[in-house]
């Protein structure tokens, strides 16, 4: 994995300069998304692990699925093809997110909790993030029962754990 990401940096990285010289951060992000979901799916993996398909039906088969006509994005999913680096990209658009948001001086967090949170609980969370962090926050919200109650909260590779699940693993953890 950690060689993968080695290889995939430059890649996430050109094709982010190159967004930010086009003014088209979101429009790479959309190809790059794409083609990430794409190469997941596995039928699609058959076709361009396959040593019989060649590289103009795989360059075809991306460029009808990602959307991608002419111009930089077709030019780079053809640079990733011919240099055979197709299946790294949901490695180059992680990268790319995270070159994106530090641009946008934004961060996608998720709240886990116990129970559903209604908009006050999350304006509360939203402007506390926001003020600790330094900027935008993009909140996504998911219930997991198996919290018990309270709150995880993750941005990035940071996370607040405020679940009642984890005070009792602590606390069994003091008694043992």
């Amino acid at each position: 994995m950690s060689e993968a990401i080695t290889v995939a940096r430059p890649y996430a990285q050109a094709a982010f300069d190159e967004a930010k010289k086009l003014g088209d951060l979101q429009g790479w992000s959309a190809v790059l998304q794409a083609g990430s979901r794409a190469v997941d799916n596995q039928e699609v993996r058959q076709v361009i692990t396959s040593p019989r398909a060649t590289d103009k039906q795989m360059e075809d088969l991306m460029l009808s699925l990602c959307d991608a006509k002419a111009g930089p994005h077709a030019n780079f999913l053809k640079l990733l093809v011919e240099n055979q680096r197709l299946l790294l990209l949901p490695e180059i658009a992680a990268m790319y997110e995270e070159l994106r948001a530090d641009a946008e001086r934004s961060v996608d967090v998720t709240v886990s909790s116990a129970f559903e949170l209604n908009d006050a609980q999350k304006q509360k969370i939203l402007e506390s993030l926001k003020k600790r962090m330094g900027r935008e926050i993009k909140l996504s919200c998911k219930v997991d029962g198996e919290l018990i109650g309270g709150i995880v909260i993750r941005a990035g590779d940071k996370v607040i754990d405020g679940s009642a699940r984890t005070r009792l693993s602590e606390m069994a953890n003091a008694l043992a």
